[in-house]
């Protein structure tokens, strides 16, 4: 039940002219914070709840030339997390899940790009990175797609909204507690804007 960083993240339908686009290096993008954040879904006592942590840092790269060379890092405050019902945030902080007090920071670190089968944006792609969550660091493996703001010109890739999703087992953290009343699998789905810095 953990982390979940909300609506998903790197490369995707809709710009497939992008990879194509510009032969710079790759370029820093900062975090726009209020439109950025990590969702989650689990299932409590065979009903799905959602919660969401907000993003607290981010270094993106983009290499417009070669996506392949592109890079997120991300981490969030799970002290900040939130659920819709109280006793469920209270739960999900606790020693036995998160250990929001002892390990509040969550990290995902991209360690290498995928695109589609013929290397266009158009067709997605997968980032494999690692997650840190309780202290713990494991490999995790997320779908990803980038877009552009609708009515933006093909070429105008200053403002992009990246999202990530996936699925991850809480147990393999650490993130053991209340067994009988949450699932293992949790879903994450995280979203960030991103403008690319002058």
């Amino acid at each position: 039940m953990a982390l979940l960083l909300s609506r998903r993240f790197f490369v995707a339908a809709g710009l497939a002219s992008w990879a194509t686009a510009g032969g710079a290096a790759s370029q820093r993008y900062d975090l726009v914070s209020a439109r950025s954040r990590v969702a989650f879904l689990f299932d409590f006592s065979g009903a799905t709840q959602t919660g969401t942590v907000p993003v607290s840092t981010a270094d993106i790269r983009v290499d417009t030339a070669n996506l392949t060379r592109s890079s997120a890092d991300v981490t969030a405050d799970v002290r900040g997390a939130r659920t819709g019902m109280v006793f469920i945030t209270q739960a999900l902080l606790s020693p036995s899940v998160l250990d929001a007090q002892n390990h509040p920071m969550v990290r995902y670190r991209s360690i290498r790009v995928r695109l589609g089968r013929d290397g266009r944006i158009s067709e997605g792609a997968r980032i494999d990175g690692e997650l840190t969550l309780r202290g713990v660091t494991r490999p995790l493996s997320l779908d990803a797609s980038l877009t552009r703001p609708p009515g933006s010109a093909p070429d105008d890739l200053s403002v992009l909204t990246i999202r990530l999703t996936g699925t991850l087992s809480r147990s393999a953290f650490g993130a053991v507690g209340y067994p009988k009343l949450v699932a293992d699998p949790v879903d994450l789905d995280i979203s960030a804007e991103i403008r690319r810095r002058s």
